[in-house]
């Protein structure tokens, strides 16, 4: 090394130890996190019905297909509501199938049409009538509205939970107080993987109409995460 660049190098060192004496590290950081947990009951119901067909003529097995669902998409209409019950349809394939001896034998498909919303007795109403199609999945969860609301609440709890905790922890350590430093919120929430089930009918509508299930709930969880500064 030349001795210009020695001499750089050395303004740079004591340039960086300067400014490190003027911004010493942290200290009397403390990092901590608070929880949130509601428990609400599960206001989304989602039904999947499904069926397959299969065939020597691939085209010949899309018609079939194709019938079944259109069938499904005619009667769930007439009881779909924008929130309370949407209908989209789901997978659509058509697959090769083969035999023993690798060769192939004939076609696979299936056809899948979803009904999701809020109002449960118009949904199990509605694929206790579709004659074309068999249920496949139920699933539940929270809608958009009920979800805000929750992680709100949860929240609420969380910062007050992580406030409190700070404080307690400031006067055990013979601080008077603390300053938020940085802090992160992250939100989850776990449902019933298995809902219960149990007939639900809806009024006027025949018992053997409605398909059985049950909501669970689930726990909405809100973690505050963070450092504070001690003084």
């Amino acid at each position: 090394m030349n001795v210009t660049k020695l001499i750089a190098a050395c303004v740079l060192l004591t340039g960086a130890a300067a400014v490190f004496a003027q911004n010493p590290p942290p200290s009397n950081v403390l990092q901590l996190s608070a929880s949130g947990t509601v428990e609400v009951p599960q206001d989304l119901l989602r039904m999947s019905l499904s069926t397959t067909r299969e065939g020597p003529d691939p085209t010949a097995v899309q018609s079939q297909l194709k019938l079944a669902l259109d069938a499904a998409l005619a009667e769930a209409r007439k009881a779909a509501q924008p929130g309370q019950m949407d209908i989209h349809t789901g997978n659509f394939s058509l697959y090769p199938r083969y035999g023993r001896d690798g060769k192939m034998s004939g076609w696979n498909g299936t056809a899948e049409l979803v009904l999701e919303g809020r109002d449960f007795a118009r949904i199990t109403q509605t694929a206790g009538k579709i004659q074309s199609l068999t249920l496949a999945n139920v699933s539940f969860g929270l809608s958009r509205e009920q979800r805000a609301k929750v992680e709100g609440d949860a929240q609420t709890q969380a910062i007050e939970r992580f406030k409190a905790k700070a404080g307690e922890l400031a006067k055990g350590f013979g601080f008077a107080g603390y300053s938020l430093r940085e802090v992160a919120v992250n939100a989850n929430d776990q449902g019933v993987p298995r809902p219960r089930m149990m007939a639900m009918e809806a009024k006027g509508a025949p018992a053997d109409m409605a398909v059985p299930v049950e909501a669970g709930k689930s726990t909405v969880v809100v973690t505050v995460s963070g450092s504070v500064q001690l003084r």
